[in-house]
């Protein structure tokens, strides 16, 4: 799924909760002293959640920061990954 996609389909979905679940709460709960309440608390829900998720797709969408790693650290894993022990690192060869 691309991000567009996800992106769309989430904001679709807490639309419809922050919108259509007080429209029905409007019709199930008519004359119910706690009908505004629970509209409220739907309509504070959905946005809470929607700005939850949104944080959190933005922030893996495009990460501010990178690992950050030093020099000798960095050689160790490049022998590893490549299996071969003549890689000679620059803390070595001095």
């Amino acid at each position: 799924m691309s991000a567009a996609a996800a992106f769309s389909v989430v904001t679709i979905f807490w639309l419809i909760v922050g919108i259509a679940g007080p429209v029905l709460v409007n019709f199930v709960m008519k004359r119910s002293p706690n009908k505004g309440i629970v509209q409220t608390m739907l309509v504070t829900t959905a946005v809470c959640c929607y700005l939850f998720w949104l944080c959190t797709f933005l922030s893996q969408y495009n990460p501010l920061t990178a690992p950050q790693l030093e020099k000798n650290i960095a050689c160790f894993i490049r022998q590893q990954w490549d299996g071969d022990s003549d890689i000679r690192c620059p803390m070595e060869e001095e």
